[in-house]
């Protein structure tokens, strides 16, 4: 979620495409709706799906909580009134925003100048509101990718505090923070003008810890390594990010833990290559296989089959066994494509030389003329 800094910037409601009257029921049902529809499992690779899931969850994490939701509102309609930045003349009840004013270009931009010069001061940002996110990668063979998997991963990071809970207090309790009674911002007033912004006591979260953990030392986290399984899905490409949603690192003083995200890396097969959810093979059979027609057993990602080839098949013919492809997450399959190549023998015995003499001289015979209709003979 983002801090209530940032939230001068946000719209939630238009992220989730609902009104700012909505139902609680109407803005669950917008979110699982975006969420499903954006999911980075559901469009690997898809960075503009990512960032839309991204900005729909943050907008639920707002507005789905009642408290949270009501403390958005109330914000917000202090922008519209002028509550961020207040200005005006002495006198006048009208409160004037001049925020284009100082922040636009031209000759405008030396008020911006002067005034942030002369009334900024150093200042935190607000404390974050969840972990860091963790990127890692691996690598697998084709056959694991195709099927699924389940590996274990040595993360290093930020892990919750054993001592503490993650609290980051030794008696597991914050109070309010007096510099701003716990609302985690304080107002300045500085001539004509009024300033909100995020509490530099509580770093915006409107609590402080009276009683440090000795063993983290009040942040609620700790470095170390821990040991995870991952669980990657059928059917995974190269280059696929799976996330793993609150496996990344702790977030301080007991906020959610961040995302993890394994990327995943393929090693190519030498039997087997991918196209989408079909596996192709090229399988090696002789010009009598394909002349008078034949049983060939065929590999697949499980037990071999049986597959017939019709009489008079062409070389480089493609057949198809159905379901028997990369497995898909609906447990379904995709198809397994075959494509037949003759392969010439280099070295004959007497009788099988005799033999393709004496064949070869009956096809000509028979009036058989292999390059008949070969654009190549006009």
């Amino acid at each position: 979620m983002a801090a209530k800094n940032e939230w001068a910037d946000k719209d939630y409601y238009a992220d989730l495409g609902v009104a700012s009257s909505a139902t609680d029921a109407e803005i669950k049902k917008a979110y699982r709706k975006l969420a499903r529809e954006n999911h980075p499992d559901s469009h690997p690779g898809d960075t503009k799906r990512e960032e839309r899931f991204k900005a729909v969850a943050e907008a639920y994490d707002v507005l789905g909580d009642t408290a949270k939701r009501k403390e958005y509102d109330e914000f917000k309609a202090m922008l519209r009134a002028g509550g961020g930045l207040r200005g005006g003349f002495r006198g006048n009840s009208q409160f004037q925003d001049f925020s284009d004013i100082f922040g636009g270009g031209g000759a405008a931009s030396g008020f911006s100048d002067i005034f942030g010069s002369a009334w900024s001061s150093p200042r935190r940002t607000a404390r974050p509101t969840r972990g860091a996110d963790v990127e890692t990668e691996i690598t697998l063979d084709f056959r694991e990718a195709a099927r699924g998997t389940t590996i274990p991963l040595q993360i290093t990071g930020d892990a919750p505090c054993a001592a503490c809970h993650g609290s980051g207090s030794q008696s597991g309790a914050a109070v309010n923070c007096p510099s701003c009674n716990g609302s985690g911002y304080r107002s300045e007033n500085r001539g004509a003008f009024g300033f909100s912004a995020p509490c530099s006591d509580c770093e915006g979260t409107g609590k402080i810890i009276p009683d440090p953990c000795l063993d983290c030392r009040g942040t609620g986290t700790v470095r170390r390594s821990r040991s995870i399984t991952v669980r990657i899905p059928v059917g995974v490409v190269d280059g696929q990010k799976v996330r793993l949603a609150g496996q990344g690192e702790a977030g301080p003083h007991g906020t959610p833990a961040g995302d993890l995200f394994v990327i995943v890396h393929v090693r190519d097969d030498k039997v087997f290559s991918r196209k989408g959810d079909d596996l192709e093979v090229e399988v090696p059979v002789s010009f009598g296989e394909l002349a008078l027609g034949d049983t060939i057993t065929v590999p697949t990602l499980d037990s071999p089959v049986r597959v017939k080839i019709p009489a008079g098949t062409p070389d480089g013919r493609v057949l198809r066994v159905r379901g028997r492809g990369i497995p898909k997450r609906d447990g379904q399959s995709g198809d397994l494509h075959v494509r037949v190549k003759v392969q010439v023998p280099k070295n004959l015995s007497a009788a099988a030389t005799s033999a393709l003499k004496h064949y070869i001289e009956t096809e000509k015979e028979s009036g058989f003329d292999p390059r008949a209709g070969w654009v190549g003979n006009n």
